[in-house]
């Protein structure tokens, strides 16, 4: 293979036509650069120069060879330049998944956001999958970021995880709901309302839910099942029920329902930060930092292992 200094001394003797002037721009003695060059035409097997007493020129080849040389290390040049900006994060590409609580709740969009603006030339793709999905992506090394409603257990030996939000859960009842003007909620208000149940990827989530409302005082009437928060939200809306869903996502509610607090509730659904333990490139260790800081995650996340008294919904 070429080696890339001779090619620099080539082009500096060619532009000089002199290997002298060439060896003090270079800033090396005249007769190793005499021997770089002989030694690039004797690997090529090609005669790069004219020479004579009074001047060294080009041969018609020569010219020809000049001309991709230039080429060459302009590229190479930019090569570098790409290596040093991967290597600083500046630059690059991120492969990030998420559920859609991540989305809805803003930490994904205030990441992206704060990620932009620093690291512009950064190319995302964004991938909706399941906690599962997402986990087993990092193991597969074809995410770099997963966003989770369930983190990777304590003794994984791959990943590692960052609760980056304790969402909150709120009633959402029908604009014309007789309890939607009702200034104080109490557990009686609610035994005999009919519920909408929403859907999460496990059972523990509405057993917890049930759970809950029992300690409060009532078993919920759960008359249906919607898919996803936002079928309940609109199952409410036309009056079917009543429902619960993270206040993450209340910015996104349909119009014809109020939303209200019932702290006597207390329930949870948390967004984890997961990603590999092993080889963190520079551009997701950023990005790793961006949403785990309180500041661009739009609120202070919950620490690492930290207790909470309310109950979550995975």
């Amino acid at each position: 293979m070429i080696d890339i200094r001779q090619l620099r001394y080539f082009v500096a003797v060619a532009e000089e036509e002199h290997v002298g002037r060439a060896a003090e721009r270079l800033h090396i003695s005249q007769s190793p650069l005499s021997r770089q060059i002989a030694q690039l035409e004797e690997r090529l097997g090609l005669t790069l120069f004219e020479r004579s007493q009074q001047r060294i020129r080009l041969t018609r080849d020569g010219q020809t060879f000049l001309a991709e040389t230039r080429a060459l290390l302009t590229h190479a040049s930019r090569l570098e330049s790409l290596g040093k900006r991967l290597g600083r994060g500046e630059e690059g590409g991120l492969c990030i998944g998420y559920i859609e609580n991540a989305m809805h709740a803003g930490v994904l969009p205030n990441a992206l956001r704060v990620l932009r603006v620093n690291r512009p030339n950064v190319h995302v793709a964004l991938y909706n999958q399941s906690s599962a999905e997402q986990l087993e992506g990092l193991r597969q090394r074809s995410l770099d970021i997963a966003l989770v409603s369930e983190p990777p257990t304590d003794d994984d030996p791959d990943l590692l995880g960052f609760q980056v939000l304790d969402d909150p859960m709120l009633l959402v009842l029908p604009e014309h709901h007789p309890l939607a003007q009702k200034s104080v909620l109490t557990p009686e208000d609610l035994a005999n309302q009919e519920w909408i149940g929403v859907q999460h990827q496990n059972v523990t989530s509405r057993e917890n839910f049930v759970s809950a409302c029992i300690r409060a005082g009532f078993t919920p009437d759960i008359r249906m099942e919607a898919t996803g928060p936002f079928t309940a939200m609109a199952l409410v809306a036309s009056g079917l029920g009543i429902a619960m869903i993270q206040k993450g996502l209340s910015r996104n509610a349909p119009p014809g329902v109020v939303l209200r607090e019932v702290p006597w509730i207390p329930l949870t659904r948390p967004l984890w930060a997961a990603w590999h333990r092993i080889n963190l490139r520079p551009l997701v260790e950023t990005f790793r930092k961006m949403l785990t800081e309180p500041d661009t995650c739009g609120g202070e996340p919950a620490r690492e292992g930290a207790s909470t008294d309310s109950i979550s919904i995975d």
